[in-house]
């Protein structure tokens, strides 16, 4: 989920105080190599850097599909019929093995890079995996969400909760002998909530939950994403746009290269050439990406509830209906404005909810402080340099969690989920 001067500062200050916080794993030890947090989110870990992982041929894997709300087959416009079930997908073990669940990141379906690279990592471990899209997503909005209405983190958990139920209704025949469940970023935040909500359903017993990269107050989070497109980037004026500046960087570089080769590493080779982007266009590119997820979001929102704030009420949508005037009237909302056009006002009505800050309190960690610090099972891996941490967020992980919180010193927001250190680490916590 994605003025430069004073957007710089507040982050550079927001990265210098999180990382002069002492973290468990000390820097001079930590080999992972992009020490700038802007590089590392859209990076990654260069290939050689990452642990050896099974193909997809070698994964006995395929997509399943749920009917969760069939209602949607008339609420929805003719062409939304392809996500009017809920697909998810299942690798599968040959014999008895535990089960892990993934949530997605926002935005993201069950099918994102991130989920699936971590589906891999799993699953040559021994564990059956069922990855599954974010609540936030277009996909589990229309077709498992009973509000379409993403934001609030207890009623998410719940929406996520009845899928997994589901998906193991669908699967008898799979030999599981014991759950587990992780998520990262936004999908960590839903993994935590759904591991509070199955400490009264006792539907899995999830025997441990790890939370990657979550957001700790997720208006901070959300707001230090939104600032990151409003960055002011040299060479960007009337004539020239944004994404026109991009091409031709990246044209200039494959001319340099000789060839074209769009490979996991041509990024981070990218960023070592003399084309590389500058901090203020690394930000802009993880902001615009963010923003683009939640204008499908607020999209999808407002046309399933029929709000007219985007799409009007009455304005009739078919299979042959081009949405894009409607996708670049919702590409101006960001996620303040959806929260304050759209989720504020919901919660208010169906909760008698009060203000912005109350309602931060209640979706964000703090309202699950307390079973937090008493719940073993629950561990954080985070990124000391992570772009969506705002002051004292890392103080309250730490008092929260204690030793089962492990910080890195660099990695910026899910940098280095593929780096082998911290592969190592994730499945050394899962197998106790």
């Amino acid at each position: 989920m994605l003025r430069f001067a004073s957007c710089a500062a507040a982050l550079g200050g927001l990265l210098f105080a999180a990382s002069a916080m002492a973290a468990d794993i000390d820097i001079a030890s930590y080999g992972y190599p992009l020490a700038n947090p802007f590089e590392a989110t859209i990076a990654g870990t260069p290939p050689e850097l990452r642990p050896e992982l099974p193909s997809d041929d070698d994964i006995d894997q395929a997509d399943y599909e749920l009917k969760l709300r069939p209602e949607r087959e008339f609420e929805l416009p003719d062409n939304f019929w392809p996500v009017t079930k809920l697909r998810y997908r299942l690798a599968k073990q040959k014999g008895q093995a535990p089960l892990i669940f993934i949530i997605s990141g926002t935005g993201a379906s069950y099918a994102s890079g991130k989920t699936d690279e971590l589906k891999r990592l799993f699953y040559g471990a021994g564990y059956h995996v069922v990855q599954l899209s974010s609540p936030t997503s277009y996909d589990f909005m229309s077709a498992a969400s009973r509000t379409a209405t993403p934001g609030l983190s207890r009623q998410d958990a719940e929406d996520l909760y009845r899928v997994m139920m589901a998906v193991r209704a669908q699967q008898p025949d799979l030999d599981v002998s014991e759950y587990h469940l992780t998520g990262y970023s936004l999908g960590a935040l839903n993994a935590a909530f759904v591991s509070e909500l199955d400490e009264q359903l006792r539907s899995f017993n999830f025997k441990r939950v790890l939370l990657l990269n979550p957001p700790v107050s997720l208006y901070t989070s959300v707001s230090n994403l939104d600032r990151l497109v409003q960055t002011r980037v040299k060479g960007v004026d009337d004539s020239t746009n944004y994404f026109e500046l991009i091409l031709a960087k990246l044209t200039r570089y494959f001319e340099e290269k000789g060839h074209i080769d769009m490979n996991e590493a041509m990024l981070y080779d990218f960023q070592q050439s003399g084309q590389k982007l500058s901090n203020e266009q690394l930000a802009m590119l993880i902001g615009s990406s963010f923003r683009f997820s939640v204008s499908d979001m607020a999209f999808t929102a407002d046309l399933i509830n029929r709000r007219g704030l985007i799409t009007p009420r009455s304005y009739p949508i078919s299979e042959g209906t081009s949405l894009t005037p409607f996708f670049k009237r919702a590409l101006q909302c960001d996620f303040d404005c959806y929260i304050v056009e759209q989720l504020l006002p919901y919660w208010r009505k169906k909760y008698d909810g009060g203000s912005l800050l109350q309602l931060n309190d209640q979706v964000s960690l703090y309202a699950l402080e307390s079973y937090l610090k008493k719940s073993p099972k629950v561990a954080v891996m985070h990124n000391a340099d992570d772009l969506i941490l705002g002051p004292g967020d890392l103080g309250f992980l730490r008092r929260t969690f204690g030793e089962r919180l492990t910080v890195y010193p660099r990695g910026g927001h899910c940098g280095n989920l593929n780096y082998r250190v911290n592969s190592d680490a994730m499945l050394e916590f899962f197998r106790g």
